[in-house]
This record gives structure tokens, C-alpha cells and sequence, in this order.
């Protein structure tokens, strides 16, 4: 796959974005309701699948090695492979989802709802199954903490994207952001 440097440009800068938005959290106890979700649906609807999920893939990468960029200011493998860490592997495949979504059907505003909704339960579900598995939780613990209470918040960021990402991108000049095939 390759990636032109406009594409690659673009996906730093919403890296960089994400890593911000990914700051302002609302402690729920184990896991924090985060706007990283409403962030990596909007990413993906505006950039689409490939630049999308390569930022998605940016911002994971630079927690990773250490920069301060997820929720809470927190970073390193402890966090990527911690209790709330299949959330954000899931980010990964949120993108792949809600872009393959996109690029299936019409880029407007009732899809691109669809789309995100999809995304983020793709999200919940790595989220909770990565609980399950990672921390030995029951299913039901695990879904009643890292899924139910995170459906609607999902839902309502999922619509909010979805409407947001068509109208920035009917309004920005499409050579900025149409793929290079």
C-alpha cells in the first residue's frame, strides 16, 4: 500500500489531533468516557480508510514508544497492553470498519452515521473482549463494564461525527482529501 505525502501529511496532523482530543476524559471508573472515539470516527470519515486508519495507526504508535498521547496523558506498553487497551487496538479496526463502510456506500450524512455507530461498537466489543480475556473478568463483568455503560456516549459521538465529518468534508476542497489511486 502505498501512501503519497499529502496522505502522510494529513494523517500526522490528525495523529496530532487525536493525541489532543484523546486528552479530554470523564473518569468512569476502570474505564473513562474519552472524546479518542469521537476523534478516530471523524478521522476516518473525513480521510477515508487507508490515511484514516494511518493515523489512527500514528497516534498508537507514538503512545506506544512513550509520548504522552492517551487518555489522561498516559503512554507506554503498560497502557497499549493494560485492562483498557483492546479499546485502543480497537481503534484500528474502527477505522478499517467505518472507512470500508464509507467507501461502500454513498459519503453521506445517513451513512456516515451508520458507519460510525458500526465503528465504535467494533471498538466496545475489542474493548470488552480484551477486559474479558486480559484480566481474567467474567463476560458479564466484562460487558457490563466496558460495553453497556459506553452505548449510548458511543452512539451519540458515533451521530455527532457522522453529521460533523460530512459537513467539514462538502465543505473543504475534495483534492485535499480524495485518494490518490
Amino acid at each position: 500500500m502505498r501512501i503519497s505525502l499529502r496522505e502522510q501529511l494529513l494523517a500526522a496532523i490528525f495523529a496530532g489531533i487525536i493525541s489532543i482530543l484523546s486528552q479530554v476524559t470523564i473518569p468512569l471508573g476502570l474505564i473513562p468516557l474519552t472524546l479518542q472515539t469521537f476523534i478516530i470516527g471523524l478521522t476516518v470519515t473525513i480521510l477515508g480508510t487507508k490515511t484514516g486508519t494511518w493515523a489512527i495507526a500514528i497516534y498508537l504508535i507514538l503512545g506506544l514508544i512513550g509520548v504522552p498521547v492517551f487518555a489522561g496523558g498516559s503512554a507506554g506498553f503498560g497502557v497499549l497492553f493494560g485492562p483498557t487497551g483492546g479499546f485502543l487496538i480497537g481503534f484500528i479496526f474502527n477505522g478499517l470498519v467505518t472507512g470500508s463502510i464509507l467507501e461502500a456506500t454513498q459519503k453521506n450524512y445517513f451513512w456516515a452515521v451508520i458507519a460510525n455507530i458500526v465503528g465504535a461498537m467494533v471498538t466496545l466489543f475489542f474493548g470488552t473482549a480484551w477486559l474479558k480475556f486480559g484480566t481474567g473478568m467474567e463476560f458479564l463483568a466484562a460487558l457490563k463494564t466496558g460495553f453497556i455503560p459506553f452505548i449510548l456516549p458511543g452512539i451519540i459521538k458515533a451521530v455527532a461525527c457522522g453529521v460533523l465529518g460530512i459537513f467539514i468534508l462538502r465543505r473543504l476542497p475534495q483534492r485535499y482529501f480524495a485518494s490518490s489511486k
